[in-house]
């Protein structure tokens, strides 16, 4: 294109698109329309408008029914200067947006206005935005959903065949926060399916193994840790710290303090569980569904359930399930989807199936029924006849 057609182009957008000034934008955007930053992800990282959504010029065809649903809503676009967003605007009204107006010399002339802006250390860096950019181009993440993640403070109880995966790809995932609870050290039994330890962390605590692990992934997640087995002494000065608490215990004892204090704390419980080839994973939500103890009102008898040392379980079962784990946690801080709110999904490795069960919550529960209140920690030792 000629500099001279060029020109030509940029008249006929301005005459076919209307304008509206930064202060106008900023009114619109609080009246309930949408102001649209279309700037690269790099320049979006230097600063961008407060509220904006960010939707880069590449992406508009290709995302805007999902993140502009409303066509008849007021639309205001924003590029750096308010030539890109002219492009942008001509490409809406051509997929059939009836209210598309372009921010008048972009976000440097609504810098020069005063107007409320989001700063980089608000957000999201240049580094973030590029290690997330395969998150931040789903819509259902998206910029939001990954500022959610890094504000996030996730608890794994347990670094072993469950919380392995969970860690990994949690802090890939970008959540900003991990803490772990676990008062072993690697056992060489462990390298089979704990694949958060490597053969050099051997006698090392399992805590400090994480540790070095997860920073290596990556760096930017905070990495929290407590060598120490999580009981009723504990719990309360442990659970409170997080937002979301993930079972990754393998013994009754713990499932079962672990659901009672993130009633207590209203914590969401994501649960996980292997046996040989088989796996379980579950939400449990005080208010939302059923707790553990719905599922489970009583343990076992002693004896009748071999724990995985005297069963064995299949290395990758642990990593299935985790991952699973992990997925329900993402989707809970971001508000994504379903979760497995009432809902038991079993994966069986022999058969290469999954069923789900329903989960009813139990009116009559002591310690998830509406207007109950905490009863109290038990002897979790005694009650599961350890």
């Amino acid at each position: 294109m000629t500099a001279r057609n060029a020109k030509e182009l940029l008249a006929q957008l301005l005459a076919s698109i209307p304008a509206a000034s930064p202060q106008q934008a900023f009114e619109g955007g609080a009246g309930g329309g949408a102001v649209v930053d279309v700037r690269e992800s790099a320049e979006v990282a230097t600063g961008s408008m407060e509220g904006a959504i960010e939707l880069p010029r590449g992406y508009l065809e290709l995302r805007a029914d999902s993140v502009l649903p409303d066509k008849s809503q007021p639309i205001y676009l924003v590029c750096q200067t308010g030539v890109r967003s002219l492009l942008a605007a001509k490409a809406l009204q051509e997929l059939g947006y009836e209210n598309v107006f372009n921010v008048e010399g972009g976000y440097d002339a609504w810098l020069a206005a005063g107007l409320p802006i989001r700063t980089a250390d608000e957000g999201l860096s240049a580094a973030e935005r590029r290690r997330y950019a395969r998150h931040l181009i789903i819509p259902e993440v998206g910029v939001e959903g990954q500022e959610k993640l890094k504000s996030s403070r996730v608890l794994l109880v347990g670094a072993g065949g469950l919380g392995s995966p969970v860690a990994l790809y949690l802090a890939a995932a970008g959540v900003g926060t991990l803490g772990i609870v676990d008062p072993d050290v690697v056992d060489e039994s462990n390298l089979q399916r704990q694949v958060l330890h490597p053969t050099t962390h051997l006698d090392m605590p399992k805590v400090d193994s994480a540790r070095r692990t997860i920073e290596g992934i990556n760096p930017l997640v905070k990495v929290v840790t407590f060598q120490e087995r999580i009981d009723s002494s504990n719990a309360d000065r442990i659970i409170p710290q997080f937002d979301v608490v993930v079972d990754g215990a393998d013994n009754f004892p713990t499932r079962y303090l672990v659901n009672d204090a993130c009633l207590k704390h209203d914590k969401p419980n994501v649960h996980g569980s292997v046996y040989r080839f088989e796996g379980q994973a579950s939400l449990f939500k005080r208010g939302e569904g059923p707790c553990y103890r719905c599922l489970y009102p009583e343990p076992p008898p002693p004896g009748t359930v071999p724990s995985c040392a005297e069963a064995g379980v299949l290395g990758v079962l642990p990593g299935i399930v985790g991952m699973l784990q992990a997925v329900e946690v993402v989707k809970y801080i971001i508000g994504a989807g379903e979760p497995l709110t009432g809902r038991l999904l079993v994966y069986d490795a022999l058969a290469a199936t999954f069923r789900e069960l329903k989960v009813r919550a139990n009116p009559k529960c002591k310690y998830c029924a509406s207007g109950v209140e905490f009863p109290g920690y038990i002897d979790y030792q005694g009650f599961c006849g350890v």
